[in-house]
């Protein structure tokens, strides 16, 4: 067994079900701090929903900053009895390991541990610093873990360069896709005020769902902006649409509407928010008046473009596995979103996410090597002298 599979099965073994922490950190605080990183320990949150991040680094500052990001925490397993083994203990089948966070993102972790421990025996002088930043609020509101600590490092002057975030990002082999950006995330509930009264008497009520309905048939077919060479278009999708009191003989006095934006850099928040209030404008709704409407941003689109980080990376595949590997954006957020607030190029790079948040969520024993050594790989390529800053 390699030392990369028995340090993810120990984290497995944790059932670290966000916020809970369970020891992981600590587990891998421990071998770190055998390498030299001084570590250390934040905690944020209320006292029910407490929060556990790392804070690792060695190096004295003087060289260019890797820092490997990620979270310990899981989303809960669901029944268990859908199982075909305990999610919290690791299990081999078919030259899989099974596990719950086996894909999202203990293998992860554990490989860029063992690629550190790797590349320090080789090259201990080597001329780069290394840091781990880890949290245990990832997979629940993601307010108390990665965003806090990228502001605790901001105030005190921390400097970083280059972003690995160990996400499942490979579709079907390790290293076939690594993200180098995100879209943002905004979300809007929308609520229609009308006058509630009986369905036979419409001219004594508002109905507030005809009211909607011509503009929600707009909003539905707008193009909000083309993407460019990195991004997808800008996408709308209703989540939720509620009216009614549950008579058939009533109409509604109001509806509410659960939207969400998916954007690229090409969009803004304070763009999209303005073109909104324009189309229902169009329609006869006023803001206030006719409707209310609460906006919530949960987190700014970010890119790295090709250049010294993603150039790395690609090679690291390159060497390791042979895969021209591809760059995407598409997919959901992740805590990249706070990173690129304080770290100029982030990128995501992690084993096949087929099986991620899913009963039996499994990593096949054949991508967890290789994992390990392009990270190990990366680290090479990034302390190479002819690489720079």
């Amino acid at each position: 067994m390699t030392a990369t599979l028995r340090l993810t099965e120990a984290l497995i073994s944790r059932p670290s079900v966000t916020p809970r922490d369970e020891g992981c950190q600590a587990l891998i605080a421990e071998r770190l701090q055998a390498l030299g990183f001084a570590c250390e320990t934040l905690e944020s949150g209320p006292a029910d929903f407490r929060v556990t991040n790392l804070w690792a680094r060695r190096g004295s500052g003087q060289h260019p900053t890797l820092v490997f990001a990620g979270h310990t925490d899981v989303v809960p397993t669901g029944p268990l009895d859908l199982w075909t083994s305990d999610p919290f203990v690791p299990a081999h089948r078919d030259g899989r390991l099974y596990g719950r966070g086996a894909s999202d993102m203990k293998t992860s972790l554990a490989a860029m541990v063992v690629a550190c421990e790797q590349f320090l025996a080789a090259q201990p002088d080597a001329p780069i610093d290394i840091a781990f930043l880890l949290t245990s609020d990832e997979e629940g509101p993601a307010v108390d873990g990665t965003v806090k600590v990228c502001e605790w490092l901001q105030a005190r002057g921390e400097r970083l360069d280059w972003c690995i975030v160990g996400e499942p990002t490979s579709v079907e082999r390790t290293g076939d896709m690594i993200k180098n950006g995100r879209r943002g995330t905004m979300s809007g509930k929308l609520t229609v005020k009308g006058v509630q009264g009986h369905i036979a008497y419409p001219h004594l009520a508002k109905n507030p769902i005809h009211l909607l309905a011509p503009a929600l048939a707009e909003l539905a077919a707008t193009t909000w902006d083309q993407g460019n060479a990195f991004f997808p278009p800008t996408s709308w999708q209703v989540s939720n649409i509620h009216g009614g009191t549950g008579a058939s003989n009533v109409i509604p006095g109001a509806v509410v509407l659960d939207f969400n934006f998916r954007f690229c850099t090409e969009s803004t928040p304070e763009g999209l928010q303005q073109r909104v209030a324009g189309l229902l404008a169009r329609y006869g709704l006023q803001a206030g008046t006719d409707y209310d409407l609460a906006w919530t941003v949960g987190g700014l689109p970010f890119l790295t473009t090709p250049g010294t980080l993603v150039d790395a990376v690609r090679n690291a595949i390159r060497q390791e596995t042979g895969i021209e590997t591809e760059l995407s954006t598409t997919g959901g957020t992740s805590d990249g979103r706070f990173i690129a607030r304080v770290c100029p190029q982030v990128i995501e790079l992690g084993p096949p996410n087929a099986t991620i948040h899913k009963v039996d969520e499994h990593v096949a024993l054949a991508d967890i090597e290789p994992l390990t050594a392009i990270y190990r790989r990366t680290l090479e390529n990034l302390a190479a002298p002819a690489t720079g800053r």
